[in-house]
């Protein structure tokens, strides 16, 4: 019988959103149900209050970048990430821009590409929305994209987004949660 190995930890990047009811409460829960046997929260971005991507009739966002490593693979990572937002109550309505009480995203899984119909890695729309940009430039600015060659610092250089993302400075239970 062959001894159990360990499967390899994946350092990965999740963009957390919110723009209904208690958006800092909605990220707190999120952090705490993310911490597992298989993930462990290891950094936290700042939080950014900002305007909603794609539809500006939306409420405001709050968004952050949680860093997290992980022994689950991309699709067990996925499962998890949608039953947390299921528990805490993401209803999938019509249009793809829409008000949410969370919205957690994969943008990176290491080094990974995946190209799955309901998995994309790194995340498509990375490069384009400063909203997820600055808050992983804080974490991560010499990260290689996968894909592009370019380090977040660059991607973020030269995002064409002018949407508003001001740090915000009134969410002290966010990072008390990551601990």
């Amino acid at each position: 019988m062959r001894p159990k190995t360990k499967l390899a930890k994946e350092t990965v990047f999740l963009g957390l959103g919110s723009n209904l009811g208690n958006r800092e409460g909605h990220l707190v829960k999120v952090i705490d149900a993310l911490k597992t046997n298989e993930v462990q929260v290891k950094a936290l971005s700042s939080v950014f209050e900002t305007e909603a991507w794609g539809d500006e009739s939306l409420k405001p966002f709050l968004n952050m970048v949680v860093q997290i490593e992980t022994t689950l693979t991309p699709v067990q990572l996925l499962q998890r990430v949608e039953s947390i937002e299921r528990k805490l109550g993401r209803k999938n309505g019509k249009g793809k821009f829409q008000n949410r009480n969370i919205d957690i995203d994969i943008l990176l899984y290491g080094n990974h590409k995946v190209d799955m119909k309901d998995l994309q890695i790194p995340h498509t729309g990375l490069p384009e929305r400063r909203f997820v940009l600055e808050p992983l430039n804080e974490l991560a600015p010499d990260f290689i994209h996968p894909v592009s060659g370019k380090t977040i610092r660059k991607l973020l250089s030269e995002c064409s987004d002018d949407l508003k993302v001001i740090k915000s400075e009134t969410t002290p239970n966010i990072h008390k949660a990551g601990s």
